[in-house]
């Protein structure tokens, strides 16, 4: 039986009983390029093992399993930013192509079997998502984080522009997940697909968490850690 760790946890446990401890964890793994086969290794020597920032590592892990968890300035500014920019891309990745496009082929499947009014919002609302979230990212892959791969590199703001500019746009992009739920919920009924819409619906919920925890990441990791270079940067100038 799984048992749920409510401390945090630490580089030093046991990668397997991190796994244990929460599987949804497990969805982490191809974020960092991480395999399994983790033995009896602890977290520390598994991350050291395929390349991974520990500490970036244990500090998602947190996230996602502590919905109370917050990290502190400090551990932000410890950071690989580069790291933490390869995960977040690979993120972006994994939302398109594992879990929004397998929701679009399901949803279609129902929709067949609904109105055609009905059939063409269902259709429509979320390829107008898809097509928000697919502009999200390609925002943050061709803008953000090339500035912030500049600052690295060259040590220098970007005339302009500073990641002030991203969070006074940022959006949360899993909001307009609610009001698919709540078509599915409270308005789609006599399509005789009920285990294929509560799947769905499944699907849908574990997504829009997920996204929570992604927008959450870039409030407070990514954005204070983008802050803090550019402070240093301003402070030699």
């Amino acid at each position: 039986m799984t048992q749920k760790i409510t401390s945090l946890y630490t580089a030093q446990m046991k990668m397997a009983e991190l796994i244990e401890s929460d599987y949804n964890l497990l969805l982490l793994f191809p974020r960092f390029n991480m395999e399994l086969g983790v033995g009896d290794t602890t977290v520390m020597e598994q991350c050291t093992r395929q390349g991974v920032s520990p500490t970036l590592f244990v500090m998602m892990c947190n996230i996602y399993s502590h919905t109370d968890y917050k990290p502190t300035i400090k551990e932000v500014t410890q950071l690989d930013a580069e790291q933490l920019l390869s995960y977040l891309s690979r993120s972006h990745i994994y939302y398109i192509n594992s879990r929004i496009r397998p929701i679009k082929e399901e949803l279609k499947k129902i929709s067949g079997h609904c109105t055609s009014s009905h059939s063409a919002v269902l259709q429509r609302f979320f390829a107008e998502y898809e097509q928000e979230v697919i502009n999200h990212f390609a925002y943050e892959e061709n803008t953000v984080f090339p500035y912030i791969r500049t600052l690295m590199a060259c040590h220098k703001r970007q005339q302009g522009y500073d990641i002030e500019n991203f969070q006074e746009n940022h959006s949360n992009i899993d909001d307009k997940l609610s009001d698919l739920k709540n078509i599915l919920v409270k308005h789609l009924r006599g399509i005789g697909m009920a285990s294929e819409t509560t799947e769905l619906l499944f699907q849908i919920f574990s997504l829009e968490e997920d996204l929570s925890r992604h927008t959450f990441i870039e409030d407070v990791v990514l954005i204070p850690l983008v802050q803090h270079l550019e402070k240093n940067i301003y402070d030699k100038q």
